[in-house]
């Protein structure tokens, strides 16, 4: 008597007959190679930027840099292109080109000054208490004047900074005329009217670079913890003291961050000094004057370094502040 074999499973019939994988396409193949060779697949995806800003941004840079050492010809007018210091020493040397320096330099630490005081308050809010609909509200009024025509919103200011304008009538409207006349009687700030003197080119340039003041300071202080501000009101902080010891301290990389861009963008522009304002020089019209008008490119080229360096060196100590990581 032979033992029983393991029980019979049931039969299953024939499924069809598996088809051989077809092999895999181009582009399969491509993203394997991609995905394995991780150097190579970031190699082409930097290659354009880098391709653009080597060749086309560094290499400007770089020539900028060169001409500046140019000179040129008292008498033919002519650029004499061998390295000399002459244009930096007839840069350095007047005193009217250096007074253009430093109206520049002021106008556009007093514009970062002044955003800063607008963008905090604002920033705050949306930071804080703007939720849902609010929150849309205040991106879409923040980032909708970026959106309209630079010169027109130059000209748009023009026209209400003139003495016939919508701003001289608001003051004259509530008996505000002869503070408005002490104003522009300033030695320093005034004019004939608001739009031919330093303080309208003052207003143009700190609604046109507000919003770049107000986005990183209200990324900033999203990050300021809020257990950090109920601890402080914990421990007894009255609310300026948890504000200058805690808010303000967390939020100045941010403000850092968006000045800049309000200095930076100040010291390079031209077009607001030209259409509003008295007729004195700033970097930037120098710069448009003597390389188009006058024809010396040394000079401009000398003067376009000025801003370089100067926002170089504000960035070294941005960064050295923790700005740059809330850009």
């Amino acid at each position: 008597m032979t033992p029983p074999g393991p029980p019979r499973r049931a039969s299953t019939p024939p499924g069809p007959p598996r088809r051989a994988s077809a092999p895999p396409g181009p582009l399969r193949r491509a993203s394997t190679l991609l995905y394995r060779r991780r150097l190579f697949y970031l190699s082409l995806l930097l290659a354009p930027p880098l391709l653009w800003f080597g060749p086309v941004y560094a290499g400007s840079l770089f020539a900028l840099l060169v001409q500046s050492f140019y000179r040129v010809d008292e008498f033919s007018g002519s650029v004499v292109e061998e390295p000399s210091l002459e244009t930096y020493r007839a840069l350095v040397g007047s005193a009217a080109h250096l007074d253009i320096v430093a109206r520049t330099v002021a106008m556009a630490a007093a514009v970062t000054v002044a955003c800063a005081l607008v963008a905090f308050p604002v920033a705050y809010y949306a930071a804080r208490y703007a939720r849902g609909r609010t929150r849309a509200a205040f991106y879409l009024a923040v980032m909708t004047p970026l959106w309209a025509s630079y010169l027109v919103k130059v000209y748009a200011w023009r026209l209400l900074l003139a003495r016939e304008g919508i701003v001289t009538w608001l003051f004259e409207s509530l008996g505000l005329g002869r503070a408005l006349a002490l104003v522009l009687d300033a030695p320093v700030v005034g004019g004939p009217s608001l739009s031919a003197s330093h303080l309208g080119t003052f207003l143009v340039f700190t609604y046109m670079w507000l919003p770049f003041m107000i986005l990183p300071t209200q990324a900033a202080l999203e990050r300021v913890p809020l257990p950090l501000l109920e601890a402080s009101a914990d421990l007894g902080a009255r609310p300026l003291a948890t504000f200058a010891r805690v808010i303000l301290p967390l939020a100045m990389p941010g403000v850092v961050a968006g000045s800049v861009f309000t200095f930076s963008l100040t010291l390079g522009d031209y077009i607001i000094p030209s259409l509003v304002g008295t007729p004195g020089f700033f970097i930037g019209m120098m710069v448009y004057q003597q390389q188009g008008t006058a024809g010396n490119v040394p000079l401009a080229a000398a003067f376009s370094t000025v801003p370089v360096a100067l926002v170089a060196a504000y960035l070294a100590l941005a960064k050295k502040a923790g700005a740059l990581d809330a850009l």
